[in-house]
């Protein structure tokens, strides 16, 4: 930085003897605090010279973005789908960047208390929201009272992808599709409860729409992320859970726990021989979670172009969509430019959907 200062600072004694004024320096280290003497005959050049100075000096002060790391909030709890897709971006989005981004995990609420954290964070570019669709849409139509407006706090970078749930049970349930299971249940009513990662997300969602196709009244237990829901699942302290293909995977192939489902309209190509719930008789039940790289509302225009191309860049390199694959993660570019037209309309969907199904938070 410093010879690129010293570098503008010859160009500019240059010039200021071409036109033959009087360069005073008073720091050589900084360009602000040089000035000009010139006669009274010298008029006509210092005022050229004073526009060549704004020149230089507005290079001075406009540093490259960026300059230091970036933090890059995940909301949920570490191991979760969100913590695991965050730093598979962070790794990549570094190579793009050329500066460190670090994932900090800010976890609660359902991922309210990170969100919030970013909507209120200096909107300069260094702090950035992985946040999902539960963040912009469903804690907002769920929940009576939010600490931030989702179309209008956050300057979207871009929509990254989708990622699919799975409906699954402990492998001691005596069920090995979605028929069974909903006998089951109705056999034995108050006997099944169901988890989720957390109240007003996607697998609450899921769990509640269920509900509400099939006429259950499965009772809904809410964790604080996937790795505990998980863990209660196979340990048999909850029967039923919904999670992400990419958490439900390697428990399902290893026998710990059994996914009976997939919440989306097509099959995961990581359980590809588990039906959709669609193909299990509920036509277009569809439920994804979807995530979005945001930063706070009055990001500078230069700075979200750097960030828009970096992670766009990431998003459309093959590597890295094998990389994703490979999670279940749907991989796909969106700039989100409608923004806050897009979340208004998800939100009032969303509450739709919540009253007919009688989506409440507990």
């Amino acid at each position: 930085m410093r010879e690129t200062i010293y570098a503008r600072q010859h160009t500019f004694t240059y010039w200021a003897s071409v036109v033959g004024v009087t360069l005073l320096v008073a720091d050589h280290g900084n360009l602000n605090n040089m000035r000009l003497r010139a006669g009274a005959g010298d008029q006509m050049k210092a005022r050229i010279l004073a526009a060549l100075a704004a020149i230089v000096l507005s290079a001075n002060c406009t540093a490259a973005f960026p300059e230091r790391a970036v933090t890059l909030i995940a909301p949920f709890p570490a191991g979760g789908a969100a913590d695991v897709i965050a730093r598979l971006l962070a790794r990549q989005l570094e190579l793009q960047l050329g500066k460190p981004v670090i994932v900090e995990n800010k976890a609660g609420a359902g991922s309210v208390i990170g969100a919030t954290y970013v909507a209120n964070a200096k909107p300069d570019g260094y702090t950035l929201l992985l946040g999902a669709n539960s963040t912009f849409v469903l804690n907002p139509a769920l929940m009576a009272k939010m600490p931030y407006d989702s179309a209008v706090d956050f300057d979207a970078i871009g929509k990254v992808g989708t990622l699919s749930l799975a409906l699954l049970v402990n492998p001691q349930v005596p069920a090995n599709n979605v028929a069974e299971l909903i006998a089951l249940i109705r056999a034995n009513p108050d006997k099944y409860s169901y988890a989720s990662y957390g109240n007003g997300t996607t697998s609450n969602f899921a769990g509640a729409m269920f509900n509400s196709v099939t006429g259950l009244n499965v009772m809904h237990i809410p964790y604080k992320g996937s790795t505990p829901a998980m863990n209660d699942t196979i340990g048999g302290q909850v029967p039923i859970s919904y999670d992400t293909v990419l958490a439900t995977t390697p428990q399902h192939n290893a026998g710990r726990v059994r996914a009976l489902a997939v919440t989306s309209i097509k099959r995961s190509p990581l359980l590809p021989n588990i039906p959709t719930l669609a193909e299990s008789g509920f036509k277009d039940f569809n439920i994804v979670a979807w995530n979005a790289v945001v930063g706070p509302k009055g990001l500078p225009a230069d700075v979200k172009a750097v960030l828009q191309k970096a992670l766009k860049a990431v998003i459309e390199d093959p590597a890295v969509v094998e990389k994703m694959a490979a999670t279940g993660f749907d991989i796909s570019w969106n700039p989100a430019n409608d923004w806050a037209q897009m979340i208004r309309s998800e939100i009032a969907e969303s509450k739709d959907i919540a009253v007919k199904a009688k989506i409440k938070i507990e």
